[in-house]
């Protein structure tokens, strides 16, 4: 088999990044946009040593879990590569990925992996998840004809496809989206282009809160102001930009922050670290349902602030994450990559003291600020490298109080994708806290530090505590995508 020849395939499997999987001839190919029961004909674009790739040409026999996805953009865009199958299908591939991960990266076989918890709204096989995310980032640029554009980037390339509907994000943000573009239209705002590093507005970020309505507009800006000189020839586009936001007719929702981030950088990085308000202040307010005792905690939303894009699944990880840590109110908890405080406060309400740790001076202090507007006063923050802060912290608090012992310790974990540094696993092994309770939203990285935390990896025997992994819960975060998080409790084995 070679380039440009074409086959039949079956679709048996689908790979990690949504792609099928078929064999011919017994060689496995990857073809996007086909699903697990489909029978496709497709053509060969690169072979590999173990495996190749095939563009679909037809689908020769549908999948019975195959659905029409119900955005027109969904085979194109690079955010939802499995919106074609049907949701309780989706769910079943996101429980099989983490399983996989989890024996062939981190060795754990026989793990306890509890069925995912997927979004109640879509239990039906003919529909998926919409409206979920409360955070959207655009981008601008111009089209193959020189026109703006704003929307998303086509899978794996930096080609924007002009949207004017994203289905996972609430109506007002697609409405903010095509005013914005109808904005920068009509009064000729030059827009940014890669290549060159010229034009001056970037992306537009929107983040919403869903139980407050507050809506917040940051727009990215390869500059400080609407009014650069360079770019535009209207002096007065920071005002107008703001009266016609403010006028915008928002039935449910209403704008109570408009900023800019500049951002200079040749980079792919969306936001820059210099925020200036236009309007109301540069936070919005969100509120987050504590338990099933019907109260709320309230979290204070910066730009630059990390906090989960599925308030409605939020919730469900969060009370998970709660339950796992089994706190009594004697427990001394560190959240490390706290972010804004949203678990450390959860855990505040049953923990004898939380500490959070986060390296983004921002979150840290929005995280103050929410508890002190939740009235939490047993939760404090450090603003540091979760790998430096936590021993150097653990090691004085355990010379002034030694006759607690580590059975009042806890560490909750809730990294970036790219998981935990070695050092800071190798720290939490030394100080050996009864339980950690590890949040991951990438289940490969989860996969390789849970081997080395139950000793599969560079261990030498008696020199430090190992963890046995009690249950894994995957959590469905980002329906129609193939992301899942993941909520793991592991306990201590003793020396």
């Amino acid at each position: 088999m070679k380039k440009n020849e074409f086959i039949e395939l079956n679709i048996t499997d689908i790979g990690v990044r949504g792609e099928g999987i078929g064999k011919a001839e017994g060689f496995p190919f990857f073809v996007k946009d086909a699903v697990i029961g489909d029978t496709v004909r497709a053509v060969i674009t690169r072979m590999k040593k173990g495996y190749g790739y095939a563009k679909m040409i037809e689908i020769i026999k549908p999948s019975s879990f195959r659905i029409n996805a119900p955005c027109a953009n969904a085979r194109r865009c690079g955010g939802c590569q499995i919106m074609e199958l049907c949701y309780p299908e989706q769910l079943k591939f996101k429980e099989r990925k983490v399983r996989t991960n989890l024996e062939r990266i981190g060795g754990l076989k026989e793990i306890p992996l509890l069925p995912i918890i997927g979004m109640e709204q879509s239990d039906k096989t003919d529909t998926v998840p919409t409206g979920y995310r409360n955070k959207m980032q655009f981008p601008f640029g111009r089209g193959r004809d020189g026109e703006i554009v704003a929307g998303f980037y086509a899978g794996r390339t930096h080609s924007i496809i002009d949207t004017e509907e994203c289905l996972v994000a609430p109506d007002v943000c697609n409405r903010i989206l095509k005013a914005v573009r109808d904005f920068v239209v009509k009064h000729k705002i030059s827009v940014y282009n890669e290549m060159t590093g010229q034009g001056l507005v970037r992306h537009l970020v929107l983040r919403t809160g869903f139980r407050t309505g507050e809506v917040m507009v940051c727009l990215v800006l390869n500059g400080e102001s609407l009014n650069e000189a360079s770019y535009t020839q209207n002096v007065d586009n920071d005002t107008v930009f703001v009266e016609y936001l403010l006028n915008l007719p928002l039935t449910k929702n209403k704008i109570c922050s408009i900023c800019i981030s500049e951002n200079r950088e040749n980079t792919n990085v969306i936001m820059g670290q210099k925020i200036r308000c236009l309007y109301g202040k540069d936070y919005i307010y969100d509120e987050i349902c504590c338990g099933g005792n019907g109260k709320h905690l309230r979290f204070k939303i910066s730009p630059l602030s990390f906090y989960q894009v599925n308030p409605v699944q939020m919730e469900k990880l969060y009370q998970t994450a709660l339950e796992y840590a089994d706190l009594t109110g004697k427990e001394r908890v560190f959240d490390l990559y706290c972010g804004t405080g949203t678990i450390s406060l959860f855990l505040a309400k049953q923990a004898k003291e939380v500490v959070g740790v986060e390296i983004v001076p921002e979150a840290i202090r929005d995280a103050e600020e929410n508890a002190k507007s939740n009235q939490i006063t047993n939760a404090s923050f450090i603003c540091g490298k979760s790998e430096e802060v936590f021993p150097e912290y653990v090691r004085a608090y355990r010379t002034i109080e030694e006759e607690n012992g580590p059975d009042d310790l806890v560490v909750v974990l809730d990294p970036p994708r790219k998981g935990c540094e070695k050092v800071l696993l190798e720290a939490i092994r030394n100080v050996s806290p009864e339980r950690i309770v590890y949040i991951s939203c990438d289940s490969a990285t989860l996969a390789r530090d849970l081997k080395y935390l139950t000793g599969g990896e560079d261990t030498v025997p008696g020199e430090q505590n190992t963890y046995r992994i009690e249950k894994v819960q995957p959590v469905d975060m980002f329906p129609n995508s193939v992301h899942v998080e993941c909520v793991t409790l592991l306990t201590r084995r003793e020396r």
